[in-house]
C-alpha cells in the first residue's frame, strides 16, 4: 500500500515526456512533442505530448491522459503498478507494509503472475552464476556462444537445473502459489489419474528443466515469459530444441518481440530496426555493438508486433541467413509490413552465416557497412527471387501477380508509382497492365488473414478510418451530432474552468457569484437535461462535489484522475495548433468566461431541444394517440421560442 505523501512525490517528479519517450519516439514541435500513437495504427504522427500540462493526447483515437493513465492504458498496469514503475524510474523509495492474507487474495491475477515471473528470472540467474551445474552446463553453453558477462547480465540469461522439480520445490519453499506457477507456464500439472503419473497423487513438473533460459521482457521491462534451450546430449535427435512459455494473461507470443526492451532506445535513435530470427542473433549483435535489433523467434510477424515497432521507427531490415529457411522467413509477413506503411529492406547473409555467427566475426562498423552495401528493397528482392531463371509463362505470370500484389499494399501513391515504373522495366510488362492488375488487388482489399488480425488488434481499415476523420473535419450535420459537439465544448469548460467564479442572476434578478461547474449543473437540472455521455455527467457531478475543497483546481484534479477515461478528457488539446487550454485560461477574464459559458449553454439547450423534437416526432409516428408526446412536443416548441429571444440578447 503506497501512502499519499509518496504518491505526491512520485507525481511531482514525473516528467510526461520522459515517460512517453520510453515507448514512443518523440520529436519536438513548438512547445510540445509529437509521435506515432501507440494506441492505434498510426501512420502519421497524431500523438501529442504537452510537458507544460503533463498530459498526452491522440487527435485520432482520443486516448491519452497523464503519465499514470498512459502507463495503465498502454501496459495494462494497475494504478499501484504505474506508481511503482514511476517510482523506480525516478529512484523514489516506496515503503509498503506487508499485505494481509485477505489483501493478497485481492491482488490481481496479472500482478501475481508478474511477481512469480520476476522471482523465477532471478532464480534462473542465480543458478547460472552460483550453482555448480549452472556454471558447468549453462555458463559453459553461453561461453561457447562467445557471450561476455556484461551481455549475460544485460539480457538476464539463466539456467534451470536438470531436476524436474527444482524450481517448483524452491517456489513452494518461498511461499508462491502453485496456481501461478502453472498460469505463467513455469510448471505444468500432471494429474494423479493421468496414465503417465504413477505416483498416485497430483504432481508439478518444471517446464524448463535442464535448459538455458532466455527471459522475455515487455516494453516496460516486466518479465512476461521465458524461452529455454535444451543442452548437453539431449540435443541429439531433438527436433524442438527451444521451448517457450505458453500464452497467458500476461504473455501472447504474437504481441511480443524478443529484445525490444533492450533495443527500443537504439531503434528510436537510429530510426531503423533489424529483424532477426533467434535469441542468440539478438544477443550477438548487441555484443557486436548493434543494439537496434529484435527477434520474432521463428513466428510470422503479426499486426501487433508491427504496431510495437512502428512506435519507434517505420524502417525495418529483415536480416536472415541465405539458406532456404532464411528466404522463407524473409517472405513471411512482408505484405503486412508494407500494408502497415513500413519501409522494408532485406539482407540475406552469405551462405553458412546467420546474424549470430556473422556478428561474432565482424566489428559493428564492418557489420553496418555490409548491411548498407548489400541490403535490397523488398520488391527488388522478391522480383529477383521469384523470377530468376523462370521461363515457364504460367509460373512467370504467377510470380508477377505476387509481386504486383505486394506493391498494391503500399499506401503512398508516389512510392507505389515508382515501384510500378521500376517493375515495368524489370519485368518487361507495360505499366498499364501492371496498374490494371494492381487496381484489382486494391479493390479486393486486405486479405482475410490481415483483416482478422487488424480486427483482433482493434484497428479499423484505412478507408473506414479516413471516412471517420473526414466526418470529424466536416463537423456534425445532424441535431445529435451538433449536440455532441457542444457537449464536448462544455465539458472542457468544466474541466479547465470548473472552480472559477462567474456572475449570474438569481431568481430575484440579483447578481450572485457561482462556480462555473455549479452554474452549468443548475442550468441543466432546471429542465431535467443531462449529457448524453455518462462520463461527462460523472465529471460534472465530481466537479460540483469538490468545489468546496481547499485548493481544488478542476484541471489538476481531472488530469490526475485514477479513471483513465476521465483523465483522457483532461488531456484533450484544443485544436490542430496544439494550443494548451491552460494558455487560453490566462486570456479569459471573468466576463469573457461568463460569455463563453452562457453562449455554450444556450447552444446546448438549442441542440438538445432540436434532438428531442426529432425523437418525439419519431415516437409520435408509431403512437399518434399518445397525449404525453403531444404535450411534450408543445412544451419543446415553446422552449424553442424562448431560446430564440435569449439568443438575441446574449449574442447581441
Amino acid at each position: 500500500m503506497i501512502d499519499k505523501p509518496t504518491i505526491a512525490r512520485i507525481l511531482d517528479a514525473t516528467n510526461i515526456v520522459d515517460v512517453v519517450s520510453e515507448f514512443v519516439s518523440l520529436k519536438k514541435r513548438g512547445m510540445n512533442y509529437i509521435g506515432l500513437c501507440p494506441f492505434h495504427n498510426d501512420s502519421h504522427p497524431s500523438f501529442s505530448v504537452s510537458p507544460a500540462r503533463g498530459i498526452c493526447h491522440c487527435f485520432t483515437c482520443g486516448k491519452g491522459g497523464n503519465a499514470i493513465n498512459f502507463l495503465m492504458e498502454l501496459e495494462q498496469m494497475t494504478y499501484p503498478d504505474a506508481l511503482r514503475w514511476l517510482a523506480n524510474k525516478y529512484h523514489i523509495e516506496i515503503k509498503e507494509r506487508e499485505l494481509t492474507s485477505e489483501e493478497k487474495e485481492k491482488e490481481s491475477e496479472r500482478e501475481s503472475m508478474f511477481i512469480v515471473n520476476e522471482w523465477a528470472s532471478k532464480y534462473f540467474e542465480d543458478i547460472l552464476q552460483n550453482d555448480v551445474d549452472g556454471r558447468a552446463i549453462g555458463m559453459q553453453y553461453f561461453r561457447s556462444r562467445g557471450f561476455r558477462d556484461d551481455i549475460i547480465r544485460k539480457f538476464r540469461l539463466g539456467f534451470d537445473p536438470n531436476s524436474r522439480t527444482a524450481l517448483y520445490d524452491e517456489a513452494i519453499k518461498k511461499g508462491y502459489n502453485p496456481k501461478y506457477l502453472v498460469a505463467t507456464g513455469l510448471c505444468f500439472k500432471v494429474d494423479k489419474d493421468e496414465a503417465s503419473n504413477k505416483s498416485g497423487e497430483d504432481k508439478y513438473l518444471d517446464r524448463f528443466s535442464g535448459r538455458a533460459i532466455f527471459p522475455w521482457f515487455s516494453v516496460s521491462g516486466k518479465v512476461v515469459a521465458f524461452g529455454g534451450r535444451v543442452l548437453d546430449s539431449r540435443t541429439k535427435g531433438v527436433n524442438q530444441k527451444y521451448v517457450n512459455s505458453p500464452d497467458s494473461d500476461i504473455y501472447h507470443k504474437e504481441r511480443e518481440l524478443y529484445g525490444l526492451y533492450q533495443a527500443k532506445k537504439a531503434i528510436a535513435k537510429e530510426n531503423c530496426v533489424y529483424m532477426v530470427e533467434g535469441y542468440t542473433d539478438v544477443i550477438s549483435m548487441h555484443q557486436c555493438g548493434i543494439e537496434n535489433v529484435v527477434a520474432n523467434s521463428g513466428t510470422a510477424l503479426s499486426v501487433h508486433q508491427i504496431r510495437l515497432l512502428h512506435r519507434f521507427t517505420n524502417n525495418i531490415v529483415l536480416l536472415y541467413d541465405g539458406d532456404a529457411a532464411g528466404v522463407h522467413a524473409a517472405l513471411r509477413g512482408t505484405d503486412m509490413l508494407l500494408e502497415e506503411e513500413m519501409n522494408v529492406k532485406v539482407l540475406l547473409l552469405p551462405d553458412g552465416n546467420d546474424p549470430d555467427s556473422f556478428a561474432r566475426s565482424h566489428t559493428a562498423s564492418d557489420f553496418r557497412k555490409y548491411i548498407e552495401e548489400n541490403q535490397t528493397d523488398f520488391i527488388q528482392f522478391k522480383t529477383h527471387l521469384m523470377l530468376k531463371g523462370v521461363t515457364d509463362p504460367v509460373k512467370r505470370s504467377e510470380a508477377i501477380n505476387s509481386i504486383v500484389e505486394s506493391i498494391s499494399k503500399i499506401k503512398n501513391q508516389i512510392t507505389r508509382a515508382s515501384y510500378i515504373t521500376d517493375c515495368s522495366h524489370r519485368l518487361g510488362v507495360s505499366e498499364a497492365i501492371i496498374v490494371n492488375a494492381l487496381n484489382n488487388f486494391v479493390r479486393n482489399g486486405l486479405s482475410e488473414q490481415v483483416k482478422e488480425e487488424r480486427r483482433a488488434a482493434g484497428l479499423r481499415d484505412q478507408v473506414v478510418q479516413q471516412a471517420a476523420q473526414t466526418g470529424q473535419q466536416m463537423g456534425g450535420t445532424t441535431p445529435e451530432a451538433k449536440l455532441r459537439e457542444v457537449e464536448d465544448l462544455i465539458i472542457q469548460i468544466v474541466i479547465h474552468h470548473g472552480e472559477e467564479l462567474i456572475t449570474v442572476k438569481d431568481s430575484e434578478q440579483q447578481d450572485v457569484e457561482l462556480p462555473v461547474a455549479q452554474y452549468i449543473m443548475l442550468d441543466m437540472q432546471g429542465d431535467g437535461f443531462e449529457f448524453h455521455n455518462p462520463i461527462y455527467n460523472k465529471v460534472l457531478h465530481e466537479a460540483v462535489e469538490h468545489i468546496g475543497d481547499e485548493d481544488f483546481k478542476a484541471e489538476t484534479y481531472f488530469a490526475n484522475h485514477p479513471d483513465p477515461a476521465v483523465s483522457r478528457l483532461a488531456g484533450m488539446m484544443t485544436g490542430e495548433q496544439e494550443v494548451s487550454t491552460a494558455s487560453l485560461q490566462l486570456k479569459l477574464n471573468p466576463e469573457k468566461l461568463r460569455q463563453m459559458v452562457f453562449k455554450d449553454m444556450l447552444s446546448f439547450r438549442t441542440h438538445y431541444i432540436a434532438q428531442r423534437l426529432v425523437e418525439v416526432r419519431q415516437q409520435f409516428v408509431q403512437n399518434p394517440n399518445n397525449m404525453e408526446l403531444i404535450a411534450e412536443f408543445t412544451k419543446l416548441k415553446q422552449m424553442n421560442s424562448l431560446l430564440a429571444a435569449q439568443a438575441n440578447f446574449i449574442f447581441n
